[in-house]
């Protein structure tokens, strides 16, 4: 058909999405669908007993802290059996904040933890950053941002429990928990690209008055830049003739970045997120909730005491294991929430829905927070972005999540052999289809 066209197959994600176009190629444009993917972090392990589902007469039952997702259960892949097996310098938490995307050993350093041994950042690339990098060297997959980090009350310091997204080696990304800040990042180019316009025309008349009366060296120089002008020129007109999918959402400046804020800047947070897939700005992004040995006291639940306290008292309390049942099932509907708005948001270049091409990866940094443990950390896949076989648990023996991993960037066309951890890769990606 594309021959018939006159044009080569390079313009296939540009044509596809035209319904002559799919009407011919019918289920051969799932070759070229968007996949995207978004991971959800939440802090200080979880209550193994209400975690991990059940199964009964052949079927995946949740417990609590899993039953927000239970209209999205045949979609919803359990990993259990993953462990994060990286060494190294830092405490239990430092390497289970910076290692867990990146599945790497932190580099020397002078970040005092709760071990003997110091740590500095993580000494190589995240995943969420690393596919960053292969979509964005594809015009078919390059979006305007190509990732977003957003938090919700991640501190403003910035150490090994706070990141967990890295550029690379000694280059951690720092979230934007600020709504706000969002919302002008996603959006603020087009309140300015009038003023912007109107500078750069009185730029280029006052360049070419000043190239007369120069030098021919001078002149070089001013003429390149008089030709950064005119690029800055197209690129506002590209943006200009960019028409959004979906309005930006009505998200209200201010509203306080306080303990008792979480609730609402985790709405806002997710709006902003699911708003910007639908505009295709992303097709990669990180929702951080907290940090690593996360306080957040969620008053809203009735619950005083600090979320990362109540995680260190033993199990024979009671009264800290259903404050800490309570919270991690909190969290789960926080998933749920993206969950349901993504499924109900159609997917803007094709078929289905928004969760249909996405993979929601949520995960933490411990197996169970008491005894920071690093084995049988706590993996949910929700969607329907990378082909993953849903409806089930999966249990795995002990197997590194570097593993993991590989099976995501395999499964967005990445064909990444090691990643992270050489050492750790052994066995190559797990198979979840």
């Amino acid at each position: 058909m594309f021959r018939r066209l006159g044009v080569s197959p390079l313009v296939v994600p540009l044509l596809s999405a035209l319904p002559s176009v799919r009407a011919v190629l019918g289920a051969g444009v799932q070759s070229v669908r968007p996949r995207r993917v978004i991971f959800v972090f939440t802090p200080n392990g979880t209550v193994p007993e209400e975690f991990w589902p059940v199964e009964r007469d052949g079927r995946m039952e949740f417990g609590k802290i899993l039953a927000p997702l239970a209209p999205w259960r045949d979609r919803c892949l359990v990993l259990k059996g993953i462990s994060n097996k990286v060494r190294g310098d830092g405490d239990g938490h430092m390497r289970g904040m910076s290692c867990l995307l990146t599945g790497i050993e932190l580099f020397p350093g002078n970040i005092q933890g709760g071990s003997d041994t110091p740590a500095g950042w993580a000494s190589g690339i995240s995943i969420d950053q690393e596919l960053k990098g292969y979509f964005q060297k594809d015009e078919a997959t390059r979006t305007r941002f190509g990732s977003l980090e957003l938090g919700v009350a991640v501190p403003d310091r910035a150490d090994p429990w706070t990141r967990w997204s890295y550029g690379g080696p000694n280059r951690p990304m720092t979230p934007m928990s600020d709504p706000g800040q969002v919302l002008r990042y996603l959006y603020g180019h087009m309140k300015e690209r009038e003023t912007m316009g109107s500078v750069l025309d009185g730029v280029r008349g006052e360049l070419r008055t000043a190239a007369g009366r120069l030098p021919a060296e001078d002149r070089a120089m001013l003429e390149r830049h008089l030709e950064l002008v005119r690029e800055m020129e197209g690129g506002l007109k590209r943006e200009a003739d960019e028409k959004l999918r979906v309005g930006p959402p009505e998200i209200a400046e201010g509203g306080g970045s306080g303990n008792d804020s979480i609730p609402e800047n985790m709405k806002r947070q997710t709006a902003l997120l699911v708003n910007a897939f639908a505009n295709d700005m992303a097709r990669v992004a990180s929702l951080q909730f907290t940090n690593s040995v996360g306080g957040a006291r969620m008053t809203w639940l009735g619950i005083q005491e600090g979320h990362h306290a109540l995680s260190h008292d033993p199990d024979l309390n009671v009264d800290s294991l259903g404050k800490l049942i309570r919270i991690n099932t909190w969290l789960g509907e926080q998933v749920g929430q993206l969950v349901k708005q993504l499924a109900e948001t159609p997917e803007p270049a094709g078929e289905g829905s928004l969760l249909d091409h996405t993979t929601v990866i949520w995960t933490n940094e411990l197996g169970k927070g008491n005894s920071h443990t690093h084995d049988n950390i706590p993996f949910v896949l929700i969607g329907g972005g990378h082909g993953f076989r849903g409806g089930r648990m999966l249990t795995l023996g002990n197997v590194a999540h570097n593993r993991l991993w590989l099976s995501l960037a395999q499964t967005s066309g990445h064909e990444l052999t090691r990643f992270g951890n050489a050492g750790l890769c052994e066995g190559g990606a797990l198979d979840l289809s």
